[in-house]
């Protein structure tokens, strides 16, 4: 049996996957304003993704490889996830107009072939971070139905746990 704790009005299990230095926990620290934690490396297995609700695959917009690891990436998910399991696609980085190669037409049409919700982000300025988690939340919200809160009460009650998976050798924000 799930145990629901009654304090929140839904509890959701993200994940942030994506090669190491797109910016998932840059990612995650602007949307939580959340520090807190050691951060160490562990592999990722199919614990990892049991019971996610939903799954942000993060690419850098400056680092076409990057982008192109999104299929394997994605192919790891249908390993793993549940079937049912909300998946959006997150090009990061994108205030670095400059240094972009990942164009935003070709990511949004691989989407949308997929049929996977498509954003771009910056980590640094804060554009489309906060979108980002919404737009998953409100797609993970809308495929489980009415009726799927955890303690059926109407507030609206948000919180953020970080475990964290990686330690980046880049600069992080």
């Amino acid at each position: 049996a799930v145990d629901m704790n009654p304090e929140y009005d839904y509890l959701f299990k993200l994940l942030l996957i994506g090669d190491s230095g797109v910016g998932k926990s840059c990612l995650l620290l602007r949307f939580a304003w959340d520090t807190a934690g050691q951060e160490r490396f562990r592999t990722i297995t199919s614990s990892y993704y049991r019971g996610a609700h939903g799954i942000i695959v993060v690419y850098d917009v400056t680092d076409q490889e990057s982008f192109n690891n999104v299929k394997q990436w994605l192919q790891e998910i249908d390993r793993y996830a549940s079937e049912n399991v909300n998946k959006l696609l997150v090009g990061n980085k994108c205030d670095l107009t400059t240094k972009k190669v990942v164009v935003y037409t070709a990511a949004k049409e691989f989407a949308d072939s997929l049929g996977i919700p498509f954003l771009e982000t910056s980590a640094k300025s804060s554009t489309n971070v906060e979108q980002a988690f919404m737009t998953m939340a409100a797609e993970i919200k809308k495929r489980m139905g009415p009726g799927a809160t955890a303690g059926g009460s109407e507030k609206s009650n948000v919180k953020i746990q970080s475990t964290p998976v990686k330690t980046s050798s880049g600069g992080c924000c």
